[in-house]
């Protein structure tokens, strides 16, 4: 009897500190939308996304070429000058899937490129989230647009404009 009154004592302090926990929710994408900063770098990577695939369509339209001459050739060439042009195609191609994975890989220039200009921006919002937790006392800031996580929420808990506010980026 004495332990499921100690149980049931615990269940109650439980759920009355669960209850006084407060939390609400941000929408990333909808605060990152509006910092023009942030579409400035968006528009920044996107050119250089463009240029960096430009010039791997081009390399790899050589390679094309390389190969459809090599057909078109290939009757009156010895077995020796075939394999050295059959070598260079190869050599070409793996250029271009190396110059791919240098340009669009995960430690690649348009990752890094990324992580330069946009990481600062995040940080900056980041940074706005914790002091505005913290000044309002909120235990969680969920995430609305980081997926699944959040089925349902109601509006009154979405303090995206709040942090927008605080960051002077729009007016309340």
């Amino acid at each position: 009897m004495k332990k499921v009154l100690m149980m049931l004592v615990a269940f109650v302090m439980m759920s009355a500190a669960s209850n006084a926990q407060k939390f609400c929710y941000v929408d990333m994408e909808l605060i990152l939308s509006k910092i023009p900063a942030y579409s400035d770098a968006q528009k920044e990577l996107d050119k250089i996304s463009q240029g960096y695939q430009k010039e791997i369509e081009t390399k790899r339209k050589a390679v094309d070429d390389m190969f459809k001459q090599y057909q078109s050739e290939q009757v009156l060439m010895t077995d020796q000058i075939k394999q050295q042009k059959m070598k260079e195609i190869e050599t070409a191609e793996k250029e271009v899937k190396d110059l791919q994975k240098k340009k669009f890989g995960p430690d690649g220039e348009l990752f890094q490129k990324r992580k330069e200009l946009i990481k600062p921006i995040q940080d900056k919002v980041y940074d706005e989230i914790q002091k505005y937790a913290q000044a309002k006392s909120y235990d969680f800031i969920f995430d609305k647009s980081s997926g699944p996580s959040m089925l349902y929420a109601v509006e009154k808990l979405n303090k995206s404009d709040d942090i927008l506010f605080n960051m002077g980026v729009q007016k309340k």
